[in-house]
């Protein structure tokens, strides 16, 4: 994704769609800052250019090669920031494994069968028992109402 010379003062909001990108080249732009969630999602990145001006996104250790020439630097090889031997920032809960997330950044996936909160809850949404009472509920209260208010119904 080529995106050098758009006179971009900020990084474009459709960006964020481009998660499949594998190539990007922001350099020659006015850019004076880069977001923190800019790349996420970016896991398949693997050479990133930006002006001189700007560090690497998740900064250098979250890349393999960082190379600076007179008017960019090159960010390439993004590194498993699970894989890392230097301590996360964010750890895991019990349940759940480390999964990244684009430069420098991870997300927490829960383990099968664990889901919600933290990983807490195990097992699947009892769906069948939501929706009997819901429903139950709603034809209670529906014929409840029906019946203490059709005496109010004007007929013509």
């Amino acid at each position: 994704l080529d995106l050098s010379n758009c006179s971009l003062h900020d990084v474009p909001p459709g960006l964020a769609e481009a998660t499949t990108a594998i190539v990007l080249d922001l350099t020659e732009n006015p850019l004076t800052t880069l977001p923190s969630g800019s790349f996420l999602g970016f896991v398949q990145l693997q050479s990133l250019a930006v002006p001189l001006a700007l560090e690497c996104p998740g900064g250098n250790d979250a890349w393999q090669n960082v190379t600076v020439d007179r008017s960019s630097r090159l960010c390439q090889g993004q590194r498993n920031a699970c894989n890392a031997s230097v301590e996360l920032a964010w750890p895991c809960p019990e349940n759940s494994v480390c999964a990244p997330d684009g430069p420098g950044l991870v997300q927490c996936l829960c383990d099968h069968p664990f889901h919600g909160y933290k990983c807490l809850r195990e097992g699947t949404f009892p769906m069948l028992l939501f929706g009997g009472i819901l429903g139950t509920t709603t034809v209670s209260l529906s014929l409840l109402l029906w019946g203490t208010q059709r005496r109010k119904a004007k007929t013509p």
